[in-house]
């Protein structure tokens, strides 16, 4: 099922009294439980797309839609909440708040998102989520003490937590080396599959596309191929 639809969409800037056109129309659409891998040279518009599509940035023009709502004509509280409700962020750094340990992340999350649990069923719902990405052990611990894998992992946990329709993850491995890279990018499969999520990633690294089930490229601002494996 479609879940997520970016229709003609457009995006200009102003670089002093020229116009560059960032992307060109682009038409795409992200199916319920898949991943799909956003690729391209650097400046292609990859990352431009991907904030485009979580409402971080308007398109300059066209339609970005997402079950029966035009992220369009959303006034900036009504974006707000939808991202706080149903969608999850995961980028290249983990972005933790070096005072809260790895439970307080995720709490913090849930409140971010007007979670309607209760504060037992809040630490039930941590606890679980932790044991499901394998952090369950260091849920007491401060970022500064953990590795740059567990602190993508605890990442991705707080990113899913209030249980997101849609995960945009930008550039989530760069900052990792091969084995972290492939350990996160099983987890995010895992996760896609068992939560039935539907994930957006930006990635340069050719080894991550094996855990994708559709590659996007872009070039120039356009898509030049869409691939399904």
């Amino acid at each position: 099922m479609t879940l997520f639809t970016i229709d003609k969409v457009r995006k200009t800037f102003k670089n002093g009294e020229v116009e560059e056109e960032i992307l060109k129309g682009i038409n795409l659409s992200l199916k319920e439980g898949e991943i799909t891998a956003l690729v391209g040279a650097s400046g292609s518009g990859k990352s431009t797309l991907l904030t485009i599509a979580a409402g971080l940035q308007s398109a300059t023009d066209g339609q970005v839609l997402f079950e029966d709502q035009n992220l369009t004509t959303m006034n900036t509280e009504q974006i707000r909440k939808l991202r706080a409700s149903k969608f999850g962020f995961v980028f290249q750094f983990s972005h933790l708040v070096p005072f809260l340990t790895v439970e307080e992340q995720l709490l913090l999350m849930l409140d971010i998102a007007e979670s309607p649990l209760k504060k037992h069923e809040q630490q039930s719902e941590v606890h679980r989520l932790l044991q499901l990405v394998g952090m369950a052990h260091r849920k007491a611990a401060y970022p500064a003490v953990l590795s740059g894998g567990e602190k993508q992992r605890v990442a991705i946990a707080r990113a899913i937590i209030h249980q997101p329709k849609v995960l945009f993850a930008d550039e989530p491995t760069a900052s990792l080396d091969s084995q972290r890279s492939q350990e996160i990018m099983q987890l995010l499969s895992e996760l896609t599959t068992t939560l039935n999520i539907t994930t957006l990633m930006v990635t340069h690294d050719e080894e991550m596309l094996a855990y994708a089930d559709r590659m996007i490229k872009i070039s120039d601002g356009a898509v030049l191929s869409n691939t399904l494996y």
